[in-house]
């Protein structure tokens, strides 16, 4: 029923479509046009103008047939860079870029696993309770689209975003919570060689205290990093700034918390010790979700891979995602693993064989999604 070949065109044009974070205009025309030819109503909101995107996320609308509950199907428009000039390549069953640019799997195989279960649910005449589509923009980065999504649009209490590595089958039940965190710390500047005892060198206090924190794995459930440090004019000059961001993540609300605030002490002892000033900013990105597996969307995702042979798992994940910010929003949302492979880096791929799985197991979704829940 599911046509593999159609599903790698339509693949091979998405990817080839430019559309990093905040340039995504030109896949949406595009999506608009599909989605509206598949017979549904489609409206765009205006999530571009708040968060500076080119375009704001799309929600398609089909009416239910059948007796099931309506469901969500979402997947991100947006790719990570390098993602101009994809030029995508099919070996030996597998589809990966030329290699100087991701390949946009991350998350173009989430939507073409949604048309082309859209196309069938029309051409197959299959019942189901009503399906709202949506495509965000700009979820790599911040989850902006999903955040800043008009929610008004939306009636689904139950839905499925299809962006998680892992093969079909693999369900996502629970993601943790992030902050952010940034601090500039402010020493003193002097020359380096004739009076370098009057300053205060930022960077090392920033050395200082990174050296004293909890990063990387610190238990099965809560990991942390400083990501980025910048600062200095010269080597001839003490540096009198520095910046450091990092992040810490929990599928455990008070472990992130805690995390958080030991950094945090952690910059301001070091300031102290060396006779600097610091200025910390913190921000919780998005909160943790950790869906029951009596959930309707886990229920039915697991029954459905059961009618196809598939090991269901039910699966943590260390990564956030729209559906984060879904279920903050009353709506229960599950992730689906897709198959794609090494993303956000130059090696992604996918095989064509696992592209037409996912699409086989969200029509089976679908399908069970009829069967009394």
């Amino acid at each position: 029923m599911v046509d593999a070949n159609r599903m790698v065109e339509e693949f091979w044009e998405l990817v080839s479509i430019d559309s990093v974070s905040g340039k995504e205009r030109r896949v949406a025309d595009i999506l608009i046009s599909k989605l509206k030819a598949l017979g549904l109503e489609v409206v765009e909101d205006g999530a571009g103008s708040k968060v500076g995107s080119d375009t704001g996320n799309i929600i398609g609308k089909l009416p239910g047939s059948g007796r099931g509950p309506l469901l969500m199907l979402c997947s991100h428009m947006d790719t990570v860079e390098p993602g101009c000039g994809v030029r995508p390549v099919l070996e030996n069953g597998v589809i990966r870029s030329s290699g100087d640019t991701v390949l946009g799997a991350d998350d173009k195989a989430g939507i073409t696993t949604i048309l082309e279960v859209l196309r069938l649910v029309r051409e197959k005449q299959i019942e189901h309770g009503g399906l709202e589509v949506v495509f965000t923009i700009w979820e790599e980065g911040g989850l902006f689209g999903a955040k800043n999504l008009d929610y008004h649009l939306l009636q689904a209490k139950a839905g499925f975003v299809l962006d998680s590595d892992g093969p079909p089958g693999t369900i996502i039940t629970r993601a943790p919570s992030q902050d952010r965190i940034g601090a500039v710390i402010r020493g003193k500047a002097a020359h380096a060689g004739i009076n370098p005892e009057e300053g205060i060198n930022a960077i090392q206090v920033a050395s200082h205290a990174i050296a004293r924190m909890k990063l990387g794995r610190i238990d099965h459930e809560t990991t942390s990093n400083i990501g980025i440090i910048s600062g200095g004019k010269a080597t001839n000059i003490i540096p009198d700034s520095v910046t450091v961001e990092g992040e810490t993540r929990s599928l455990v609300e008070s472990k992130r918390v805690a995390l958080t605030e030991h950094i945090c002490e952690t910059i301001r002892y070091s300031a102290e010790k060396f006779n600097a000033s610091v200025d910390i900013m913190t921000e919780t990105l998005y909160t943790d979700f950790n869906l029951a597996e009596e959930s309707l969307p886990v229920r039915i995702a697991v029954k459905a891979a059961g009618k196809l042979g598939l090991a269901a798992k039910l699966e943590k994940t260390g990564g956030g995602s729209d559906a984060n910010i879904l279920n903050s929003r009353g709506i229960a949302t599950a992730v689906l693993g897709i198959a794609m492979k090494k993303v956000h880096t130059t090696e992604e791929h996918i095989a064509v064989e696992d592209l037409a799985a996912n699409a086989r197991y969200l029509l089976e979704i679908i399908k069970a999604a009829q069967d009394g829940f």
